[in-house]
Order: C-alpha cells, then structure tokens, then sequence
C-alpha cells in the first residue's frame, strides 16, 4: 500500500533552483518546445516553462538520438548537464544527453508565439486564444494581472477583512435598470448579478469588513475599447467607517501595497512588457462640479451631460492631474444623486449629490464607490424616490430592519485596472477569455 504524504516536488525542474546549482550538475527538466534553431551538428531547443525559458544544447554524438524530430509545441524531458551561459535565457544552458517527447504538436502553428511580439490582429489573438497566450508578451499580461488580485488579497487581509463568495444568479440585479441579463431559473425569472453589492453590504453585519473577486455581468450594448459585458470586479465592503474617504484610503492603500508587490516580485514581466508602475504616495481629490468646471476651462471644452462624465473629460481630467501634480490617479467625489444607485448615501449638506466617488486611472474610471445608507428609514425612502418597488428586496432590506453599521465600499475593475496599468489601448488584451457584443467563444 503507498501513502500519500503531501510532500511535492518540482518535476519540472524551476528555474530559481537551477540557477542556483553549480556548473556540471546533472538535472532533469521539462517544458514544451518553444522554438527550434538547427545549426549544423548543433540543435537549440528553447522550452517554455512556467518561469521562463530555457536553452537546450543538443549535440550529434553526445545526445542521443530523437532530439533531431522535435518540433515546436511538443512537450519535453530532458536530462544533462548545466553550463553557464550569459547568451542564453536566465544565464544557463541545459547540455543534454537526452531527450523524450512527452507530448507531440500535430501541426505547425497558426500563430508565430515564439516571436518577441505578437505581431498579429486582435481578432487572430482572441479567436486562437489557447494559442496566442503561449507568446511570452501575452503570458506576461496575466502574471501582472495575478499580482494585481494578490495584492488585494492580501492586504485585504492585513487590515481584517473576511473573503466572501456571494451568488452570481440572483432574484434582482444590484442597481435595477435594463442592463441585466434574464435567464429562466426552473421556471423562475432570474438575472445574472451585475455586482455583489447587496450580499457584501449585509455581509457587513456579520464580519464588519468583506471582500470578494469574482464576475458580474452587464448586458450593456457597448462595443468599446473599454466595455465588456463579463469582467472580474474586485470588491470591498467595510462596516463603522466615519464617512466615504476612509473607503478611498483603504483604496490607496492597496494600490501602494499593489506597486510595491509587483516592484518587488513581477519585475520580469513589467520589463518584458515595458510597463511603467504608476505613483501611489498620495492621490488627490477632487468633486464632481470642480473636475468637470476644470477641464471645461483649461482645456475650452463645453460642458454636457452634467450628470456623469464623458469619456473625453476622465481622460482630460487625468491628464490635467498628470501635467500639474504628476498623478497617475485621482479621485473624483460627490456624484450626482440621480445618477448613483438607491444605495448610495446623499450628501446631509447637499441632497443633490452623493458621499460617492470614482478613481481615474491613467484618465479612465477603474473603481466606484462611496458610503452606503445604513438606515433603514432613509434606504427605504431612497426606494421611493427613485420609483423603485422594494419586490425582491425583502432579505436585503431586513438585514437593515435589524441595524447596520455605518459603513462603504468599492469595486474595481480588472481588467481596466490592468489595461491601465500596462498602458494597453484595448480591454481584451488584459481579458483571458473576453465577453462582448460579438464573442462567446472560445
């Protein structure tokens, strides 16, 4: 009888503890074949393994024979000796003696994932997706975007807060409205979840402070660089605040925790990508009325919608932030009430505007939030005003019945987040498997 003890092991042979053996060891290592250049009697094969590549030499009448068959995409073992190399990927070099296919490619590639860059269509990228994230540049998007939810995670739980999963096929959508997509529930009408707003606000009544990465849906017919219709939020909610702004300094505080993060432990894939880290020591703020007045006289520019933002003022707005304070990010607070959900608590000085804010990034919005009605009176109130019917509100309503703190949260988009930050123009480049208006698959 065998026992399984837990014990695991590298198999694959990772490139940190490569590096560190001497020149000669013998070792075993695996990967799949990312690119083949045959130079007479010698043969380089470059494996692609999860921390990078890695050159092996093979030599006729030293390596066995097989390694002259081997083509890109098939998977690898390999035995030999490390050689130093600074020529080669992370300064070494496998010289093998042999090698044995685990896995073959059975045909060539559509896509050329071995280059630098993948010089290819959007469209190609996305449609041939399994493939075209094998390309180191591509790959590399979604390690930054991992270090990005690891941050959160983590310093979410350095400051108490308790991760929650809340459903994502709901009675009522979060915010109303005509954006929900209807699915039949065993002969029920449901939604898909827009957001978890109503489940992390009562989940406030019982840890105090919540968190949770996961998807929601909009079925917003917007086919823009900047929309899906499916991305990933990462959302907060946080009980016995004094107003909005400690939501915002919670905000800032994982965006510094997130820069230092990546600074530290993703600075192979920001220089492959060439990404800039953005400056998170302070963020200013800056109302609604005031930003939108500001960029209408600096940059002559009329003001419409005068209940929301336009797209060309976020990016004008960061751009004026940018140029006079060297700021990456900058608040924008005190939403108009009549374009912010029921939830969101008014303004006691000024009814007319809400105790909200968004944050711009790069001049783009990544994350709204703001402080929530605790009250039931007033929450309930807020309801009628804005025509709403409390049907299919009851369970969220009745943790209010029974007090709730003073309290206010977030969500922030990945995707966005991590389109910004890596300075891409699209959001389906920083989307593993994108949903839109036009794509389903794959």
């Amino acid at each position: 009888m065998e026992k399984i003890t837990g014990m695991t092991k590298d198999s694959a042979g990772a490139a940190a503890a490569l590096k560190a053996m001497e020149e000669g060891a013998h070792v075993k290592v695996k990967g799949a074949v990312h690119s083949v250049r045959r130079m007479g009697e010698i043969t380089f094969l470059i494996l692609r393994r999860r921390d990078g590549l890695l050159q092996l030499v093979c030599e006729e009448g030293k390596t066995k024979e097989g390694y002259r068959e081997v083509r890109e995409g098939d998977t690898l073992k390999a035995e030999g000796t490390i050689r130093k190399e600074e020529r080669s990927p992370g300064g070494l070099e496998i010289v093998t003696e042999e090698v044995t296919k685990l896995s073959e490619s059975k045909k060539a590639f559509p896509l050329p994932v071995s280059r630098k860059k993948l010089n290819t269509s959007l469209e190609a990228k996305l449609s041939m997706r399994p493939l075209s994230l094998r390309n180191l540049r591509e790959r590399a998007k979604f390690k930054i975007q991992e270090g990005i939810c690891r941050a959160f995670r983590e310093y979410l739980f350095q400051n108490g807060f308790t991760e929650i999963h809340t459903p994502k096929i709901g009675a009522k959508g979060a915010e109303g409205g005509a954006n929900l997509f209807r699915l039949d529930y065993f002969h029920k009408k449901a939604v898909l979840e827009q957001s978890p707003q109503l489940y992390k606000q009562m989940m406030v009544g019982v840890f105090d402070r919540v968190f949770e990465t996961g998807p929601v849906f909009r079925a917003e017919k917007h086919n823009t660089k900047r929309h899906l219709n499916e991305y990933t939020s990462l959302d907060l909610e946080m009980g016995y605040i004094d107003d909005f702004t400690d939501v915002m300094e919670v905000e800032t505080g994982f965006l510094q925790y997130m820069t230092r993060l990546l600074e530290q432990e993703y600075r192979p894939w920001l220089d492959l990508l060439g990404a800039r880290l953005p400056k998170t020591d302070e963020i200013p703020s800056v109302r609604f009325d005031e930003a939108k007045q500001l960029v209408s006289e600096v940059y002559q520019r009329p003001m419409r919608a005068p209940y929301d933002l336009e797209p060309e003022e976020e990016e004008l707005i960061g751009r004026y932030f940018k140029e006079t304070y060297g700021a990456d990010f900058v608040f924008v607070t005190h939403y108009p009430s009549r374009k912010r959900p029921f939830y969101a608590m008014d303004d006691p000085a000024d009814p007319k505007v809400t105790l909200s804010f968004d944050l711009l990034f790069r001049g783009l919005e990544v994350t709204t939030g703001g402080q929530r009605i605790h009250d039931y009176d007033k929450l309930t109130a807020k309801i009628g005003e804005k025509k709403m019917t409390t049907e299919g509100l009851e369970d969220y309503l009745s943790a209010f019945l029974y007090g709730m703190p003073p309290h206010g949260g977030l969500g922030i988009g990945l995707e966005r987040l991590t389109m910004q930050l890596l300075g891409e123009e699209n959001i389906r480049e920083t989307c593993l498997f994108p949903r839109d208006l036009k794509r389903l698959e794959p």
